[in-house]
């Protein structure tokens, strides 16, 4: 599997660098990202992925949060991935900001014509075997994180892989996307009309169908624009009580869904991370 290398940066005595691959899952090269904190040099050090929301791009993450600092103290290693394909235009798929382009919500789609290369879920996997394969990460030190869209597919995922993650973690996150109308929206055209198969795609109901994890940690901003409608944190706070799988859900003052507020509580979540990942 081919790997270019679009650019690299000096960072916090890391390298921040933007690379394409070609990928299996997805059928079509993909666009990544990675920051090697310092400690990488002398040997494999704790990886941890973000998962970018709607509209955004590996890019995204690195811009935006500020994480590389903390990173480069902690010693984890940073992995970002686009949203979706891009390589190929399909129909309707460049119509809504919340579906298609920039919105592959972490999932393997079955119907036609998104099946075939909007398999995001199938990728996050591949990616994180690509980069154990390639860059200086701990196998057994993998954790995963995300944000909005991002976050429902970092609890997803990480409660149907508790082996191949170790930690979790997410920012307002979309916790119960088969009853808001971004998840609706797309599990209806990824997934079909079957509701019943948009189960394995949604973390309140993972957690109610026996998936576990190690504990969580959540943030979620009280001033965020989306979480009246979209995000249903308090069914995933819910979910875990009754289910016993362990939850710190933060409620937090005056913040809304951006990066000011992911950026706010990065250092965080670093942490939590990094202690889980000793």
């Amino acid at each position: 599997m081919s790997m270019i290398t679009r650019s690299k940066h000096a960072c916090f005595g890391g390298i921040q660098g933007f690379y394409t691959h070609d990928s299996s899952s997805i059928g079509l090269p993909m666009r990544f990202s990675v920051y090697q904190p310092p400690q990488a040099a002398n040997g494999p050090v704790p990886v941890v992925f973000f998962l970018a929301g709607l509209t955004c791009t590996e890019e995204t993450f690195m811009v935006k949060a500020g994480a590389q600092r903390v990173a480069a103290e902690l010693g984890l290693m940073l992995v970002t991935c686009d949203t979706s394909p891009r390589d190929i235009e399909l129909p309707g798929d460049r119509e809504n900001w919340d579906f298609g382009v920039g919105a592959g919500f972490y999932l393997d789609a079955t119907t036609q014509p998104w099946a075939t290369h909007y398999r995001m879920g199938s990728y996050v996997l591949e990616l994180r075997d690509f980069i154990l394969a390639n860059f200086s990460a701990s196998a057994d030190r993998v954790g995963i994180m995300g944000h909005s869209m991002g976050g429902h597919g970092a609890l997803t995922i990480g409660l149907k892989h508790p082996e191949r993650f170790q930690s979790v973690s997410a920012f307002a996150p979309i916790a119960a996307p088969s009853e808001c109308p971004w998840g609706e929206k797309a599990f209806s055209r990824y997934l079909g009309d079957d509701r019943s198969s948009w189960r394995a795609f949604d973390a309140t109901a993972l957690v109610e169908d026996g998936q576990r994890t190690s504990a969580l940690l959540v943030d979620q901003g009280l001033e965020d624009q989306f979480l009246p409608n979209q995000l249903s944190p308090d069914r995933f706070e819910s979910a875990c009580r009754g289910a016993g799988q362990a939850l710190t859900l933060r409620r937090q003052s005056g913040y809304d869904h951006g990066y000011y507020f992911i950026s706010s509580f990065i250092a965080d979540h670093l942490h939590h991370h990094a202690q889980l990942l000793r």
